[in-house]
C-alpha cells in the first residue's frame, strides 16, 4: 500500500460485493463522485525555494484543540460490515495519530462505547423528523461524553442509489440466495468480521440515529426508520444551537449563502460536502466553492472541506485557499477492510509523509503560511 489510492482495490478483494458496493458508488451517474476528483486537475502549485523549511509542523487548532495534520477521518456508516468493530478501529487509530475522527450517526456501535475508547472523537447526526427526537438524540450525544456535534443537513429525502440496487446492498440486508452467496465468495471476511461480531456482540443494530436503539442490520421483516426530513429548517439548528453547548458543526453545505445563514444560526464551523456525492448527482465539488466561501465568511471562522481527497497535495491545495481541515472517509474505511487498525493507522502515515512533503517543496513550514498565492488555475 503506497498511497490511499492502493487501498481501493485490495478492499474489493476482500468485502462482499454489497458492501464494497456501499462503499465505493454514489448517486446516478456518479458524475459528482468523478468530479469530486477531477477537481484537484483544476489547480496547480507555485512554490518557492531556497527557503529553510527544516523545522516543518502540519500541526493545525481547531476549536481549542491541537491536531496533529490538516486531514481527519470523515463520518461513515455502517464501517463495523467492513471491520470487526469499525467504529472503534477508526476512532482509535486517528486518536494514536492526534487527527480528528467523526463517528457517523448511522452507525452500528454505540456511541457510548466510542467516546469512553477514544475521547475526543467528534459525532455526526442525521437529525430525525421532529424536535422532542432531535432534542432526546442531543441529549443522548452530551451524555455520552462527546464535546464536538456535526449535524448533516444535505438530506431531505432519501437519494437515488441504483448502485445499491445493483450490488444487492439494502438496509437492512434482506436474507436470501444471492446475499448467502456473496458471503460464501469472502469467506475471510465473514470469519473475521460478521461471524466473529455475531458471536461477541449479536446482531449488529443502528445504535446511534436516533436516542434507541434501531433496526437491526440483517433482517427479512424489520423496516429502518429513515425519519422524514423534508421539512426540516433553519430553526431546528438554532434550537440545537440553544441546546448544544459544545462546538457545533453543520455539514452538507455548498452555497455561500447557506454558509452564512449556518454562521448566523450559531454554527461554530461548517463542512463543505457534497455527501461524496451520494446525494443530488451533479452537485458542485466542494473545491469549486471553497474559496469564495472563505472570503465571504472571512479567514477566522472554521471552514472544513470533504470530498475525493485522497493525497497530500489534494489536502494541502484545499489548505491554500483556505480550509482549515479536509475531511476523507473512504479511503480510511477501505484501508479498515484490509488491515484494521494497522491499516487506518498506515494510510494516515502515508497521507501525512505526503503532506510533509510537499509542504518542504512549496517552501513552507506550516499550513498557516499558505495561501492563493501557492495556486494557479488551470482550467475556467
Amino acid at each position: 500500500m503506497l498511497s490511499l489510492h492502493d487501498f481501493e482495490e485490495a478492499a474489493r478483494q476482500r468485502l462482499p460485493r454489497p458492501i464494497f458496493g456501499y462503499i465505493a458508488g454514489a448517486a446516478e451517474d456518479n458524475a459528482s463522485l468523478r468530479d469530486n476528483r477531477a477537481v484537484f486537475e483544476d489547480f496547480a502549485f507555485v512554490t518557492r525555494v531556497l527557503r529553510d523549511v527544516s523545522q516543518r509542523s502540519q500541526s493545525v487548532e481547531l476549536f481549542g484543540e491541537h491536531y496533529s495534520s490538516p486531514f481527519g477521518i470523515a463520518p461513515m456508516g455502517i464501517n463495523a460490515l467492513s471491520t470487526y468493530r469499525g467504529d472503534l478501529v477508526l476512532a482509535r487509530a486517528a486518536r494514536r495519530a492526534g487527527i480528528v475522527s467523526v463517528m457517523s450517526g448511522t452507525s452500528l456501535i454505540p456511541m457510548e462505547d466510542v467516546a469512553r475508547d477514544s475521547p475526543g472523537t467528534w459525532f455526526q447526526a442525521y437529525l430525525p423528523g421532529d424536535q422532542a427526537r432531535i432534542d432526546a438524540l442531543i441529549d443522548r450525544v452530551e451524555r455520552a461524553g462527546f464535546r464536538t456535534l456535526v449535524v448533516t443537513v444535505d438530506i431531505p429525502i432519501s437519494a437515488n442509489r441504483e448502485n445499491n440496487i445493483r450490488t444487492g446492498f439494502s438496509t437492512p440486508l434482506r436474507p436470501g440466495l444471492r446475499l448467502a452467496w456473496d458471503g460464501l465468495v469472502r469467506p475471510r471476511w465473514v470469519a473475521s468480521t460478521f461471524v466473529r461480531t455475531l458471536l461477541r456482540h449479536g446482531m449488529p443494530h443502528f445504535e446511534n440515529s436516533f436516542a434507541a436503539r434501531g433496526a437491526p442490520i440483517v433482517s427479512s421483516t424489520v423496516l429502518r426508520d429513515f425519519s422524514a426530513r423534508d421539512h426540516l429548517n433553519w430553526r431546528h439548528i438554532e434550537a440545537i444551537r440553544r441546546r448544544w453547548k459544545g462546538p457545533l458543526v453543520v455539514k452538507g453545505l455548498l452555497s455561500v449563502e447557506d454558509v452564512l445563514q449556518a454562521q448566523r444560526a450559531g454554527a461554530d464551523g461548517v463542512v463543505l460536502s457534497n455527501h461524496g456525492g451520494r446525494q443530488l448527482d451533479g452537485a458542485v465539488s466542494p473545491m469549486r466553492v471553497l474559496e469564495e466561501v472563505v472570503a465571504a465568511v472571512g479567514a477566522g471562522y472554521p471552514v472544513l472541506v470533504d470530498g475525493g481527497f485522497r493525497r497530500g497535495s489534494d489536502v494541502l491545495k484545499a489548505v491554500a485557499l483556505g480550509a482549515r481541515l479536509v475531511l476523507a472517509g473512504r479511503p480510511f474505511n477501505y484501508a479498515a477492510a484490509v488491515a484494521g487498525e494497522a491499516g487506518v493507522h498506515h494510510a494516515i502515515t502515508l497521507l501525512r509523509d505526503e503532506v510533509d512533503r510537499n509542504l518542504a517543496m512549496l517552501g513552507a513550514t506550516g499550513c498557516s503560511e499558505l495561501g492563493p498565492q501557492h495556486i494557479v488555475r488551470q482550467r475556467g
